[in-house]
């Protein structure tokens, strides 16, 4: 494992929740042929709104090439440690001008069934396109992760891409901090933050990979899903007895 981060880097995750990664984590030719790939999953989604893009490495292992890449995981090591699984990936696009609100949430609160513990799970969410605060950047509440599981209240899903948040008396959106990211850099957080993003209201579309990483001393119930959910061993070994599809 090359050494990316500082030891006060790693502090400054453990205490906050996140992390933003202001560097290029692919080379610009290895960036390019992902981007290919997200437009091709974006040309063939019919129906589907273009933020629903969710598990595309199912449909199109060609992505394993950059969520396996020693270039992400690299990144994943200081923070969940070096036996490192491979939980899930995700486009996350939000069109022009109508593309939804991400309501305040956490990560873990959707994946109870899913994990026996929900420290040590890390989203690498990648700027596809350049992420702003004008085009509904992903925000975060520092520091939250240590909170426990917060209060949520049902939502409208034509207007957010879930239909329950957070209940806003629970939580100060003054603290949020904006993820502006241009293309090719990345954020990482913990799966237990508040964060959310607002609806894209500008002309420029925004889209984000994100790159879900669970450390193995985690047992993943796959009996909770009932179409076929895989997993993958990402680096190092299998600790918790899982069922990765390649170990």
């Amino acid at each position: 494992m090359s050494q990316i981060f500082n030891p006060s880097a790693v502090d400054e995750y453990q205490k906050n929740g996140y992390l933003l990664h202001h560097q290029q984590v692919f080379s610009a030719d290895k960036f390019a042929r992902l981007n290919d790939i997200f437009e091709e999953q974006l040309a063939l989604k019919g129906d589907k709104l273009s933020d629903e893009l969710d598990t595309p490495h199912f449909r199109d292992e060609r992505l394993l090439e950059f969520l396996l890449a020693d270039e992400v995981l690299d990144l994943v090591e200081p923070f969940i440690g070096p036996n490192i699984g491979l939980f899930s990936s995700h486009f996350i696009c939000k069109d022009p001008f109508k593309g939804r609100a991400t309501p305040w949430h956490e990560d873990s609160s959707f994946w109870k069934p899913r994990f026996d513990r929900f420290d040590k799970i890390i989203t690498v969410w990648l700027a596809i396109d350049r992420s702003t605060r004008e085009n509904g950047c992903m925000r975060v509440i520092p520091g939250t992760h240590v909170n426990g599981f917060s209060e949520y209240q049902s939502l409208d899903a034509g207007m957010n891409t879930f239909d329950s948040g957070i209940k806003p008396e629970s939580l100060d959106e003054d603290k949020a901090v904006y993820f502006e990211l241009e293309r090719g850099e990345c954020s990482l957080h913990d799966s237990r933050i508040i964060h959310g993003a607002l609806a894209n209201t500008s002309p420029h579309r925004r889209c984000g990979y994100t790159m879900r990483f669970f450390a193995t001393d985690h047992k993943v119930n796959l009996d909770s899903y009932t179409d076929g959910f895989k997993i993958w061993l990402a680096r190092g070994k299998d600790i918790a007895g899982n069922r990765f599809v390649n170990a």
